[in-house]
């Protein structure tokens, strides 16, 4: 049946090229009848109303607003994206009343979830919103099953402002001079960045890309797993069977996923398609170098005089898809295919996905070795180089959660795939659990509590408890799927266990928990009662109280047995995972999306990390240590969405791990230490994509120096992958500098101490007491006596530059900015210095170098020697009323008395490290040891909205086309 309302309306905002128009009057002009029905706006309201999940005009309607809210330019309105100000502008020009406004709000949201982080250089606008949606035949049919599959609409806008982020930056498909962007998106490890890239290609074919190639993985059942993503979500039922007839038995013969549980039912279907995706790839077979290739790739011109690029040709054209390992002889056999095409391939816009692009794809041969300086390329680099440099109107996207072996790519080899034109920085999905759920990265909340359970020498291997929070969960998932909540999470229930690098330790670890496995008892009652005791003291405390939960052990009983049974299947509760071949992974019978249940026990090493999706991770056990932070990053496969069971995923992490023969690392500090790290660039980045003046502030080669390293025993990427740049400064007005990278040594400290001692005996007798009112405006508010005094700029500076640090690299971009007092730097004349001082019984003051008495502060360093976080909360908010970031306020006298123009605040703490002892303890005669405290500053300089001073950076870096400086290391 013919949807007329749905028809009118796709007509009359198609007709909107430029935002916004009034709607009546254009579908007035638009429809044939004088006064059609379907114009009234009051059959429009009732129908979204009434409308359920996946009613196509309600589709529509939230792809056009969304739009619209999200445009970062609107002629048709001065209101902010992101706001409920644009959307009422929206209506107004629309001409909607009260009513319909209500209705659509209700259906659909004005999106204001955090966009993605693009760092750009300037491009040439031709991929707008307008024209998005006039060709968006495959997205719109993307976005369709999405919404089938339980995607909400902030996940879809998610997805659909971040892939158009990608799309627009890409060259215009039908310009006369080629030009091939390079960039890269940075998404979180596990979670989605598949969906990301299979949008972008959607958007990237209707708008008139024509051959896709996608880089997927370097073993098949990698390559075959992006295949079958893309093939079951994109290309569609109709482009697989290419005309042969679904019910006829011997027509598809030979045709893919005739053995596929999911096919067709959960294959998008497309039916009328206004051009055909043909697959120069299957689901089990890699490109080929055959003549049927070659003909494939040879795409046939509608007007055979003109250019394949030109709108007459382009859309009418049919877009070849092809799915290739990141393989030396596969990608050779492509190579030579496309020589034999001739000058058509000149035509072919492209686009190249290149998955997990810091595996593999990056040139890791030494410069210094190469012979009269010309670049020598690794085997697959290489050949990515011949891609981009035979199909010039090819675009390189790359796609990686651990982006620092990209970014540190030489910029200056302009055959390389350094992302030269982008890197876009994606947010945080909705449903995903990260960093945030396993790391109390600001010190508060129960993360660690939950879901981490620390492996000591005082605790044991804790590998049976690990195993008894396996079979349990199990238990769990069985029991709640029994009680209402969807199965098909639970099809797969797996535990990791990643110890060693190492085969042989591989195959003596998967004897001992089959050992172990067998020897625990779990139909004793011996058995029971560990399980029952583990629920009691472990999943019951933390379960989440909106699921169903057994009141007692016995409740969930039968359903341990049935776990026991899944888990044990084939007689054997253990696969290792760590072979190098295909033929390997096909014997383990390791294939997530073919296999009805994978409940098992994973045994392995680097297999079991990059690009492999681990289905159903619950528990996670992991002692394997590396000096690399983005090897160590890819190895949290406990990150990811855990949609019905998040609250029962558990990792047992080593905190006393070997590292050298002396030599011990708390693993789970690590991982904090790099995710603190990956936080940290990615806030950097967001700071700088904000435009001035409607220019970049940064672009794509400025990136590298913001890359930190905060573990002395692990850099940011492997030593063969890291570019060289020194970061010089780091202007940083209105926001806190805090240097937590303190020596440790007596000298130094007693070195430190002296340095301060004149600001020390300059502190006023009196007390200042300073308040801190509560952000919601409650009338709460803390108290906090403090000693203070002013220190002129060139004071502060002369401490600051002749201070010990524990890590120098990391504080002279800071002192490089407040070198510079004038209005374009820090633009501060003064200092406020504030000690906060503390008056409770636990309190201990003393007095330092013959000063006044002072409150020493305790602060821990952690595993890596430095600390977290030096400066209170709750002591911040007067300082920066000091410097001018905020308004001044009567129930806050002393900063407002503080307070001038051209003025910073200094926060000092004497702070003592309890692995020196008990600060009381520390105290003799009144006095402190100079040589056990850390004189540890957290300054903001003077904010002033009317100065010159903005945030940037200042670069000294150092690659190819500067080959008389020397190389240097990368910073950390």
């Amino acid at each position: 049946m013919t949807d007329h309302l749905l028809n009118l309306h796709g007509d009359v905002l198609a007709a909107m090229r430029r935002g916004p128009k009034h709607f009546t009057k254009l579908a007035f002009v638009l429809t044939e009848a004088d006064e059609p029905a379907d114009t009234e706006l009051s059959h429009f309201r009732d129908r979204i109303i009434a409308a359920g999940p996946g009613d196509e005009l309600t589709a529509l309607w939230h792809r056009t607003l969304t739009g619209w809210d999200l445009a970062e330019q609107a002629d048709w309105s001065a209101a902010p994206p992101r706001t409920d100000a644009r959307r009422a502008d929206t209506y107004t020009r629309l001409g909607f009343g009260s009513d319909l406004r209500k209705a659509l709000d209700e259906a659909v949201p004005v999106f204001k979830e955090p966009g993605p982080t693009v760092i750009s250089k300037e491009f040439v606008s031709w991929y707008s919103r307008d024209l998005a949606n006039v060709r968006s035949f495959y997205w719109n049919s993307y976005e369709q099953l999405l919404r089938r599959k339980g995607w909400s609409d902030a996940a879809v806008s998610s997805l659909d402002e971040a892939s158009h982020a990608v799309v627009e930056r890409l060259s215009d498909p039908t310009r006369t001079e080629a030009y091939g962007a390079r960039g890269l998106v940075v998404g979180y490890v596990q979670s989605g960045k598949t969906a990301n890239f299979t949008g972008v290609t959607a958007k990237a074919i209707d708008a008139g890309y024509r051959l896709v190639i996608v880089l997927g993985g370097t073993l098949n059942l990698l390559r075959g797993q992006t295949q079958r993503r893309l093939d079951m979500e994109l290309i569609g039922q109709e482009n697989i069977l290419r005309g042969a007839d679904p019910s006829d038995a011997d027509a598809l013969v030979g045709i893919d996923y005739q053995d596929d549980e999911d096919w067709p039912a959960k294959f998008v279907s497309h039916g009328h398609r206004p051009f055909n995706i043909e697959r120069l790839t299957t689901r089990d077979n890699d490109y080929r170098s055959l003549l049927q290739g070659i003909r494939a790739l040879e795409i046939e011109k509608r007007e055979p005089h003109l250019p394949l690029y030109v709108p007459e040709n382009l859309h009418r054209a049919a877009a070849r898809v092809m799915v290739v390992k990141k393989n030396k002889s596969v990608l050779t056999n492509l190579v030579k295919d496309l020589k034999k095409i001739g000058p058509i391939l000149r035509e072919i816009p492209t686009l190249i996905i290149d998955d997990e692009s810091d595996q593999a794809s990056v040139n890791t041969s030494d410069p210094k070795k190469w012979e009269s300086g010309q670049i020598q390329r690794t085997a697959i680099n290489g050949l990515i180089s011949q891609l981009l440099s035979l199909l010039p109107r090819a675009q390189y996207v790359g796609y990686t959660a651990t982006p620092f072996a990209n970014v540190f790519i030489d910029p200056s080899d302009g055959e390389d795939i350094f992302p030269r034109d982008f890197l876009i920085s994606l947010p945080r999905p909705a449903g995903y659990m990260g960093v945030q759920d396993f790391h109390d990265l600001d010190g508060d909340g129960a993360a660690e509590e939950t879901h981490v359970r620390g492996i000591y020498e005082e605790s044991g291997d804790r590998l049976q408890e690990a195993m008894d929070a396996f079979v349990l969960t199990g238990a769990l998932k069985l029991y709640r799927a029994d009680h209402g909540v969807p199965e098909g999470p639970f099809r797969h229930h797996t535990m990791l266990v990643h110890e060693s690098v190492k085969m042989d330790d591989h195959a003596d670890l998967a004897l001992r928990i089959n050992t172990q496995w067998h020897q625990a008892g779990y139909t004793s009652h011996e058995g029971h009662a560990r399980l029952e005791k583990l629920l009691t003291t472990d999943f019951a405390r933390y379960a989440d109280d909106g699921l169903p939960a057994p009141d007692a052990y016995a409740d969930l009983r039968p359903y341990v047995s049935r776990a026991r049974q899944l888990i044990n299947a084939g007689g054997n509760p253990v696969v290792v995972v760590n072979g190098d071949t295909d033929r390997y992974f096909s014997q383990i019978d390791l294939d997530f999306d073919r296999t009805p249940n994978v409940w098992k026990i994973l045994v392995g090493g680097t297999k079991l990390s990059r690009g492999f999706t681990v289905e159903g991770l619950t528990v996670t056990y992991y002692r394997r240590t590396t000096r690399q932070a983005d090897t160590l990053m890819q190895m949290g496969r406990w990150f990811g969405f855990r949609p019905g069971y998040r609250d029962l995923v558990r990792l047992y992490i080593g905190r006393e791990e070997p590292l050298t023969k002396t030599q011990t690392v708390d693993l789970y500090e690590a991982f904090e230490a790099i995710c603190h790290d990956e936080e940290t660039f990615r806030s950097q980045l967001s700071r700088y994509a904000e435009l001035v003046d409607g220019k970049p502030q940064v672009t794509p080669a400025q990136i590298p120096p913001l890359v930190s390293q905060h573990l002395p025993w692990i850099k940011p990427s492997g030593r063969n992958k890291m570019f060289n740049a020194e970061l010089v400064e780091i202007r940083s007005p209105g926001q806190w500098v805090e240097p937590t990278a303190y020596p440790t040594s007596a000298a130094d400290l007693r070195h430190n101490t002296e340095i301060w001692r004149p600001a020390l005996d300059s502190l006023s007798q009196d007390i200042s007491v300073f308040v801190t009112l509560s952000e919601d405006d409650r009338g709460n508010y803390i108290r906090y006596p403090a000693k203070t005094t002013i220190l002129s700029h060139d004071h502060l500076l002369g401490i600051m530059s002749t201070l010990a640090w524990g890590r120098p690299d990391l504080f002279d971009p800071h002192l490089a900015y407040l070198k510079d007092s004038s209005d374009a730097g820090c633009a501060t004349d003064d200092w406020a210095l504030v000690l906060p001082q503390t008056s409770g019984r636990t309190s201990v003051s003393a007095r330092i170098l013959g000063s006044q008495p002072l409150t020493l502060v305790q602060r821990k360093r952690n595993a890596r020697g430095v600390f977290n976080r030096i400066s209170g909360m709750s002591h911040r908010q007067s300082a920066e009323r000091i410097a001018g970031l905020h308004p001044l306020s009567e129930d806050d006298p002393f900063a407002s008395q503080f307070h001038q123009p051209r003025r910073g605040t200094v926060l000092l703490y004497p702070v003592v490290d309890p692995d020196l002892g008990d600060p009381a303890g520390l105290v003799t005669g009144g006095g402190v040891d100079p040589a056990k405290v850390v004189m540890a500053a957290a300054f903001i300089p003077a904010s002033n909205p009317t100065a010159k001073s903005a945030a940037c950076l200042r670069f000294r870096a150092i690659d190819s086309a500067h080959a008389e400086s020397p190389f240097v290391s990368a910073p950390a």
